[in-house]
Parts: structure tokens; C-alpha cells; sequence
């Protein structure tokens, strides 16, 4: 499972993350940080512990950094501040769409091909990549040893970021990926699809399998991983991920929430609609009816797929985002 922390996502696309990091990704000298270097060697023992080479350690660590920016973006993060709608507005902007459908275009022979051995429709792949990484525009430029380093040094999620440093260290192992090249956003996000560490070793792959998977520079493997990621965490070809609809009056507001699942003909016969009007299509998924807005803001009935979504970034602001996307580039 994907691991993520909610301000991944928005950071990168609202511009407080990758952006920031690419104008500022300063590491700050050693001795500013005292402990800095005694805590690296700590970690430095649990990982030869685990199998890890002083070779593969000298590497990664030979030039590592406590980068102070890092914990200032950390301890700024904007997602609960922002409504569903201007979310949705910033996430899902018109020109992420109309970049969605070129992208979609541009790629699609890729798109198809990877689409038929994982079985994960084209346009979810190009929204997730879309969304991620603004199609591979912003990764972010912060040193991956360096920003998880610093982010389990710090203290507040210590723990959770000790064991992504580990996983980074088994990359550059396992993967012989050369750590100088490990960039992305400030909380350890890496290359377009934003895979966390643990993410990378579970689910990068490479699509022509002649080498390490490389999610920073190869289209195909950033496809192809996306997809890889979906499959394996229970996505149902044969499914979209939502509708949107509207509900009548006096519906039993213990009827929403993902706990309930019902058959598409069972919510209409409460009186639940497409947004549009039209009468719900029957259909043997059963789906749940969301708000992820509230009670003012739009109603969805969502399908095992939307659940999927949320195994990668646990916010309903951002898999409905993802539908809305896949639903405009294709």
C-alpha cells in the first residue's frame, strides 16, 4: 500500500512544493545541525543491519544534508484550507484538462499498450501522471536522501520517514539507481508518478524490462508503474470510478458516506439521479454515495475503482479529482 501523506498531492499542484523546492532546495551546513550527523549514523547501523553495503552507504550518504526549507514546507501545508470546489478548480484547472487530451493523444499507442497488460483504462493513467506531476513538469528537485533525512531527523512523523530513508537506501541498492539522481518533492515524493520509496520497491516497473525502473526520465515506466500500482491494489477493468448525481429531498443522510454500498437500481428507486436528470443506467457494481464537499457541494455514487484510488492518496478531494481528469482527457 501506497503510504502518502494528503499534502503530497496539493503541494505539487498548488505550487508550495515542487515549485518551491525547485527555487529553493538549499541544504544547510552541518554544523548548523549538530546531532545531524550522529543521527545518520544511527540510521547508518539500522541499515547494515538490514542487509544494506557500506559501499551502497558511503554513496548515498557521502554528501547528505539537513535541508531546513524541507521542515518549513512541512509545517505549511495547505490542504485544510481549501473548500472542495476551489480544490477541484485548482487541481482540475481547464488547462490541465486540454493538456490531458494532448498528452492523451500523443501517447496513445504507449498508453493502449500498457493499458492491455495491466488493465487499467488510458485515461485514469494519464490523470494520475496529470495530477502527480503536471505530465512530468514538476517532480521536484530536492534530494531524496536529503529531504527524507531531514524529515525523520526532524522528529514529527520520525518514524514513518525512517523507514522511507531505508527503503531509499534499498533502491539505490537493489535498483543501482544512483542516489544523485533520487529527486523529488519535499516529503520524498519521486519522478512523475510520485511514488514514495516503499511505493517504488512495490511497484515500479520497468516496461521493456532490461533495466532498473526509472520513473523520473522514461515515459513508458511511468505508465507502466501507474498501472502496475492500480492492478495490484484491486482495480476492476470492467469499472469507471463515479457518477455524478443528484439526490432528492429528505434522503436519509445515513445513506452517505462509503460504508454503504447499494446496487445502481436501489438508488434510484430512492429518487437518487444524474446530475443531468437522467435516470440511473442499472448495472451489476454496487456503488456508494459520497459529498465530498458537504452537503452543498456535489453528490457522487462511487464504485470499488474510487476506493482504489483513495489506496493511493486516502483523500476524497483527490480521487474524485483523478475521476474528473480521467473523465476530461479521454
Amino acid at each position: 500500500m501506497m503510504i502518502r501523506l494528503a499534502a503530497i498531492a496539493v503541494a505539487v499542484l498548488l505550487g508550495t512544493g515542487v515549485v518551491s523546492a525547485q527555487q529553493s532546495a538549499q541544504p544547510m551546513a552541518a554544523a548548523a545541525q549538530p546531532d545531524f550527523h550522529t543521527f545518520i549514523q544511527d540510521v547508518r547501523r539500522d541499515a547494515l543491519n538490514q542487509g544494506i553495503t557500506s559501499e551502497t552507504l558511503d554513496h548515498a550518504f557521502a554528501n547528505v544534508a539537513y535541508v531546513p526549507h524541507v521542515i518549513e514546507l512541512d509545517h505549511q501545508q495547505p490542504e485544510s484550507t481549501l473548500s472542495f470546489e476551489d480544490y477541484i478548480d485548482r487541481v482540475v484547472s481547464q488547462t490541465r484538462r486540454e493538456h490531458g487530451r494532448e498528452q492523451f493523444t500523443e501517447n496513445r499507442a504507449l498508453l493502449e499498450a500498457v493499458s492491455r497488460k495491466y488493465g487499467v483504462a488510458p485515461r485514469f493513467i494519464v490523470a494520475l501522471w496529470g495530477i502527480e506531476s503536471d505530465y512530468g513538469r514538476l517532480t521536484g528537485n530536492f534530494s531524496e536522501i536529503d529531504a527524507l533525512a531531514t524529515l525523520a531527523y526532524d522528529g514529527r512523523r520520525s518514524a514513518f520517514f525512517r523507514k522511507e530513508l531505508i527503503n531509499a537506501l534499498i533502491v539505490v541498492q537493489r535498483m543501482h539507481v544512483d542516489p544523485r539522481a533520487m529527486t523529488g518533492s519535499w516529503a520524498g515524493a519521486m519522478g512523475q508518478s510520485q511514488f514514495m520509496p516503499s511505493s517504488f520497491l512495490n511497484y515500479a516497473v520497468s516496461w521493456r524490462g532490461n533495466a532498473p525502473p526509472d520513473i523520473w526520465t522514461n515515459k513508458a515506466d511511468v505508465f507502466a508503474s501507474i498501472a502496475n500500482y492500480l492492478a495490484h491494489v484491486g482495480w476492476r477493468p470492467d469499472e469507471s470510478w463515479g457518477i455524478a448525481v443528484k439526490t432528492p429531498a429528505g434522503l436519509d443522510q445515513n445513506l452517505i458516506g462509503l460504508g454503504q454500498r447499494r446496487p445502481l437500481s436501489t438508488w434510484a428507486a430512492l429518487g437518487v439521479q444524474q446530475a443531468n436528470g437522467g435516470a440511473l443506467q442499472d448495472s451489476p457494481a454496487t456503488a456508494s454515495l459520497i459529498e465530498p464537499g458537504g452537503e452543498s457541494g456535489p453528490a457522487f455514487l462511487v464504485f470499488d475503482n474510487f476506493r482504489v484510488i483513495l489506496r493511493w492518496n486516502n483523500s476524497s478531494y483527490f480521487a474524485t479529482a483523478v475521476g474528473y481528469l480521467a473523465d476530461a482527457v479521454d
